[in-house]
């Protein structure tokens, strides 16, 4: 053979060790994703596999492969876990646990001394087990297309250098071999894992650094009581140019909220400002944004101008936070709303000014209502009845 393969495969553990204690000591300054850690855990494991695969390369004993390769197959499981947690965030264990269901399949041939189908079927589920974490990753895609192409072609790549190595052991068909296999297939392979690890390791960090940075912005955008816009990242989602359409904004504000805080406490306040923006979120459809603006404001921005089904959606918000206060916490709270209408060209804050002016009135005019701006000078006032309590 013109490699140096036992060198080679040094080389492999060296390069695995390095990447696991990165991923480490990058997990270790942000803990609260374990996506890092997972995969920290399963490139030690191929560390270990590595060099006792070199153990067995000077005393090719089957026992010492047996041991070597069920290091591999659990470290490519937790790899395939990993892959599930970025994807979805769940517990990672069902991934994991199906893939090491491999393990008893592959090793046990290679066990009783068949080494020569032991190794044909550990590369398969190897390959088989980095085609599954490829596509637990390609459902990602739309997060980062570029870096997740390049993690599954990375994975895949790798992938099919194991499978190179099971079809020569295959059309080989010899049960029972002489020592450890070697052949193109497992030059191949060495390379591959070289070229591989490396780069699997780099995109690694550098997905969950972009997940990251945008968890982070996120987070500045996101009100966290309510989980809704904040006031500054609706402002600058609509932003200071004249409005391309027409639009429909509607404010809301919770009706004697200080008299909630003062009666039931901050915690039940908390709770109704929760709620609301809960009731908001579902009554939510295709392009339309909400934001809580203040304290008990909230903010709700519809495209193209259609008052009639503002209407409908203002009160439909309305009578359904009312209804699940008295159901969830037991007593009555209602909300005023103002309404004002965004014509193509006029400023944003021109229909926002319009929307407030109206919900001051709603306010000043007894609450539990809605208001809507007029075009042109003044307000029309629009008070739909309801049969519900009202904390007037």
């Amino acid at each position: 053979m013109l490699l140096d393969y036992t060198s080679l495969l040094i080389a492999i553990g060296f390069s695995a060790i390095c990447l696991s204690i990165i991923l480490l000591g990058t997990w270790s300054t942000a803990r609260a994703d374990k996506y890092l850690l997972i995969c920290s855990i399963a490139a030690g494991f191929i560390v270990c596999d590595v060099f006792l695969y070199s153990l067995y390369l000077s005393n090719p004993h089957y026992s010492l492969a047996t041991i070597a390769f069920a290091h591999l197959l659990t470290g490519l499981s937790i790899l395939y876990g990993a892959a599930f947690y970025f994807r979805l965030g769940g517990s990672p264990r069902g991934r994991i646990l199906i893939g090491m269901a491999s393990l008893p399949i592959a090793l046990t041939p290679l066990a009783m001394g068949y080494d020569g189908a032991g190794f044909m079927l550990v590369n398969l589920s190897a390959a088989a087990l980095l085609a599954l974490t490829a596509f637990e990753y390609w459902q990602t895609r739309a997060e980062a297309p570029g870096a997740i192409a390049g993690m599954c072609g990375l994975y895949l790549f790798v992938g099919t250098s194991f499978a190179a190595c099971a079809l020569v052991l295959a059309f080989d068909g010899r049960l029972v071999l002489d020592g450890p296999p070697a052949n193109w297939a497992e030059d191949f392979n060495v390379l591959s894992v070289i070229a591989g690890v490396p780069g699997i390791g780099a995109m690694t960090l550098a997905l969950n650094q972009t997940r990251l940075a945008r968890a982070h912005k996120r987070e500045a955008m996101t009100d966290s009581l309510s989980g809704l816009l904040n006031r500054r990242a609706l402002f600058d989602m609509i932003g200071t140019e004249p409005l391309a359409d027409d639009i429909t904004v509607v404010l809301f504000d919770i009706d004697h909220f200080k008299s909630i805080n003062d009666t039931h406490g901050h915690a039940t306040g908390d709770r109704v400002i929760a709620l609301f923006a809960q009731v908001l979120r579902e009554s939510l459809s295709e392009g339309q944004q909400a934001a809580r603006i203040g304290g008990e404001e909230f903010v709700l921005v519809r495209p193209h101008r259609t008052l009639d089904l503002a209407l409908l959606q203002t009160e439909q918000v309305r009578l359904r936070f009312a209804a699940q206060v008295l159901y969830q916490e037991g007593f009555t709270s209602t909300t005023s709303a103002g309404i004002g209408i965004g014509t193509r060209g006029m400023l944003f804050d021109q229909a926002f000014s319009q929307a407030d002016t109206a919900l001051y009135r709603a306010k000043r005019e007894g609450r539990d209502r809605t208001v809507v701006a007029a075009l042109g000078a003044g307000s029309g006032v629009i008070t739909l009845p309801s049969s519900r309590p009202s904390r007037r």
